[in-house]
């Protein structure tokens, strides 16, 4: 370095020269003789110019330029040209450009084209990035994704419901309103059923969970029980007194249940309320066992008699749970394998009536397998096992891009079959295209997303487990619904949340939301927005009470350390017992408080 050079008189035309580097490169001009900085091998010109520091020789030239800053030989140029820092070379130029960091270009703001940019002009990604950011930041964000997610496909839901129903209906009793009405009925009683799960705490979901799963299990048992009465007797009539049976659905007098829907709520809250108790114990595989395992088994047998595909979903919720616990993973391979025989059993005893299979007719359920591995020629389906699968394709393609139409659809003039229930996705297609199907898939990834947040961010162990299992519960069911419809899957014979007809199915589904509302309103940073300004007295009588905040920690506190016993006659400077531990031993280190205070 050298020394400054010294100031020139202002007035003078001629520039006073200064420093230059190897590549010669002149410093800052100004015609206001205002001072700039030059640094290493710079110099400043032009009229009444003041000698400065400049970085690594950068340059500027234009009319009316001002200082800035250039790091590594970045230049800039162009009238009224503003400050940047620049770096590594890289420029940028034009009325208003600013210049990049590491030769690169930022987004163009005012005044500046999009095409530098290499976005459209007027679009600012990172800005939309943030503003999502920030509403996902809120403390009620989990609430309002789902409750915006669940409503939303509530609505399809009934919209497609009369859509696939009203021909069927007209045609019955002359009232193209009488299924969809039906339905509307099952979702009022739904959302009083989500209504009342939202206002309940957490103590009063693990309590109940063992009830729930017991009447279940009692349905499902007078249910298997009325339909091997009627194997046995071979009159065709599952009738005892006020019980019937109909294939999935036990009828007590004029009420109908479907047994298989209790049972996921129940295992949900009665696997995530044993789990939770367990705690550490679960690496012990004589603790995770027990009772998990002989209760799920008991709980397939029964369903996946009937039913296979609500077995499947159950596997999916007894996944949920244990990926929650963080079991380990030679624990799912084993589970897995043992899973993978139970499926094939059950594929099997339809041979011998399960199901709706004939104890002398074709096990359907193998049928419906060979048909997904080895589909036949469309023009040799006819009526047989792929008929319902080639329908639903034919609606799908019927439906394009942006559907024929609500309402229009051709497809459900009788030609498919369960049209309104397993199949209204490809109803759905056909009216509503490519377009309307991307719609339902979207709002079913922000459900995923949204109870996965759920689990993440709530503290209470039974709440995590729980919202997981749910999750996985209705993700799993609509995957496998909609993978049999498209022929990703084989078919099942599953009904699809929120959107298929069904009773018992919704109103069990909007109890499952009602609960995780309950949890996302228990995050911690949502109870303590809830109770910094409560709602008035009639609105939390209609809506729900206020969650209960959570514990308070201490951050940023170091215990202070305990005085030291005075010196003895036996030795001097020994610790107190309670510090150091027993005599001859290490000191103690708990894990007790923060992790701040940990690392402290």
């Amino acid at each position: 370095m050298t020394e400054e050079q010294p100031r020139r008189p202002a007035g003078t035309g001629a520039p006073r020269p200064g420093r230059t580097g190897d590549t010669g490169r002149p410093g800052r001009t100004s015609d206001t003789g205002r001072p700039g900085r030059a640094g290493e091998d710079g110099a400043r010109s032009g009229d009444t110019t003041r000698s400065g520091r400049a970085r690594e020789g950068a340059t500027r030239s234009g009319d009316t330029p001002r200082s800035s800053r250039a790091g590594e030989g970045g230049g800039r140029s162009g009238d009224s040209a503003r400050t940047a820092r620049a770096g590594d070379g890289g420029s940028r130029s034009g009325d208003g450009a600013r210049t990049a960091t590491d030769g690169g270009t930022r987004p163009a703001g005012a005044g500046s084209s999009g095409d530098a940019a290499g976005q459209p002009a007027g679009v600012d990604l990172a800005g939309g990035l943030a503003a999502l950011r920030g509403l996902l930041a809120r403390p009620l964000a989990s609430y309002y994704l789902l409750i915006s997610s669940a409503g939303l496909l509530l609505l399809i839901g009934l919209t497609m419901v009369f859509s696939a129903t009203s021909v069927r209906a007209s045609a019955a009793d002359g009232n193209a309103f009488a299924m969809v009405a039906k339905q509307a009925l099952f979702a009022l009683i739904g959302l009083g059923a989500f209504w009342a799960c939202q206002r309940l705490p957490a103590r009063t979901f693990r309590a109940v969970g063992l009830p729930t799963l017991g009447v279940a299990v009692l349905l499902l048992v007078v249910l298997d029980v009325l339909h091997l009465w009627d194997k046995l007797n071979g009159d065709g009539d599952a009738v005892l007194g006020p019980l019937e049976a109909r294939l999935l659905w036990l009828y007590i007098g004029p009420i109908q249940v479907q047994p298989s829907e209790l049972a996921k709520f129940g295992l949900v809250l009665w696997g995530a309320d044993m789990i939770a108790r367990k705690g550490a114990a679960l690496g012990w595989w004589r603790e995770l066992a027990t009772p998990l395992f002989p209760v799920v088994g008991l709980l397939f047998l029964l369903v996946g008699y009937n039913d296979l595909g609500t077995m499947l979903c159950l596997l999916a919720v007894v996944v949920g749970l244990l990926w929650a616990a963080g079991i380990r993973k030679r624990v799912f391979g084993a589970l897995s394998v043992l899973g993978l025989v139970g499926v094939g059993l059950l594929v099997a005893a339809a041979s011998i009536g399960a199901g709706s299979g004939e104890s002398d007719q074709k096990n359907y359920r193998l049928a419906r397998l060979t048909m997904f591995f080895d589909p036949p020629p469309p023009d040799e389906c006819g009526l047989t096992d792929c008929y319902q699968y080639l329908q639903a394709r034919y609606a799908i393609d019927n439906g394009g891009w942006f559907g024929v139409g609500l309402g229009k659809s051709s497809l459900k003039w009788n030609w498919l079959p369960e049209a309104h229930n397993d199949f209204i996705f490809a109803i759905l297609a056909e009216d509503l295209g490519v377009v309307g199907c991307a719609v339902v898939l979207s709002l079913f990834a922000v459900l995923a997303y949204t109870g996965l947040r759920i689990a993440r961010r709530v503290a209470d162990p039974f709440r995590r487990l729980a919202a997981t299992a749910a999750t996985a519960w209705l993700i799993s069911q609509a995957v496998i619904n909609i993978g049999g419809v498209v022929g990703l899957l084989p078919i099942t014979g599953l009904p699809l949340p929120f959107i298929s007809d069904g009773g018992s199915a919704l109103v069990v589904t909007l109890a499952a939301i009602g609960m995780l509302a309950s949890f996302a309103r228990a995050e911690p940073d949502a109870a303590r927005a809830l109770h910094a300004r409560p709602a008035p007295r009639w609105v939390r009588l209609l809506w729900a009470p206020l969650p209960p905040l959570p514990s308070a920690r201490r951050r940023g506190k170091v215990a202070a350390p305990a005085p030291r016993e005075p010196a003895s006659g036996s030795g001097s400077g020994r610790r107190r017992e309670s510090e150091a531990g027993p005599a001859g031993g290490r000191a103690r280190r708990g894990r007790a408080g923060t992790a701040s205070e940990r690392r402290r």
